[in-house]
């Protein structure tokens, strides 16, 4: 006789049909998935609008104003350098025998701010060495020509109006404009 080998229906939920199949999703989990897509759709949405108005606004550079009062002409005396405003107005107020005026603080020959030295009486740039006078006028270093000044005057009020839109350069006679320098 033979022997006839009997095959065992697979059964209903075996391992390897279970991990394909999946749950049945329940109320409980629809409403956490549907709360988490909600979620993420703001989030996107928020950002892309936050880069959008964010857009709109541009970006300022807050400036110190161009035109600015430093005093009345007595406040100053006579062969003397004022470095108070150099930091804010990136300008010296200097004062001779005979008149006041403002100096750029901007190095001619590449942009570096010089400092005032009073024991030598002039201005020294850190960067490449170049020497200015009390007057601006350059005599050491690689600097190609003097500081330049700002346009000065008085205000309705009497004291002294500095004005950084207008610059003289001396080397093309500017310094003799009258609104260059202030007699006192």
């Amino acid at each position: 006789m033979s022997e006839k080998k009997v095959v065992a229906p697979a059964s209903v939920g075996s391992s390897k049909e279970n991990a394909f199949k999946s749950t049945e999703p329940n109320r409980r989990d629809f409403f956490s998935w549907l709360t988490l897509g909600w979620v993420a759709y703001l989030g996107v949405t928020g950002g892309f609008f936050t880069v959008i108005i964010r857009y709109l606004f541009p970006n300022v550079l807050f400036e110190p104003p161009q035109t600015f009062k430093i005093g009345f002409p007595e406040d100053f005396s006579s062969n003397s350098v004022d470095i108070k405003y150099k930091k804010q107005f990136n300008a010296w107020i200097v004062r001779d025998e005979e008149s006041i005026f403002a100096l750029s603080t901007v190095c001619t020959h590449l942009g570096c701010t010089p400092n005032w030295l009073p024991a030598e009486s002039k201005f020294k740039c850190p960067c490449h060495g170049s020497g200015f006078r009390m007057t601006g006028i350059h005599f050491e270093g690689p600097a190609p020509r003097p500081l330049e000044r700002f346009k000065i005057g008085l205000a309705n009020d009497g004291q002294i109006l500095v004005d950084k839109t207008k610059s003289f350069k001396w080397e093309k006679g500017e310094w003799e404009n009258p609104e260059s320098f202030l007699k006192v």
